[in-house]
């Protein structure tokens, strides 16, 4: 049974060269600092500061990896797109 106060994030950043990394995680200011602190994933780790710049929350772990899925197949365009529209949550 899923656990009802657990959330799940889809998310993508923007990389210090001005790529883009897409993830998955359980909570988005840790995985972030991760990222910052060099011991991210490894795509991440030579790239530096990294700027939460997406994120979709999902209740269950199945739907956040197939959004992460689905933001890794988008090309660079569209990712730029979905960033560009996105409405950070404060």
């Amino acid at each position: 049974m899923p656990d009802a106060e657990k959330k799940y994030y889809a998310y993508m950043v923007i990389c210090s060269d001005n790529t883009i990394y897409s993830g998955f995680t359980t909570n988005l200011e840790k995985r972030i600092n991760t990222h910052n602190s060099g011991k991210g994933a490894k795509y991440t780790r030579t790239r530096t500061p990294v700027h939460l710049v997406y994120w979709e929350e999902f209740y269950d772990k199945s739907n956040a990896l197939k959004k992460e899925y689905s933001l890794k197949k988008l090309t660079r365009t569209k990712k730029l797109e979905l960033i560009s529209n996105f409405k950070k949550k404060v």
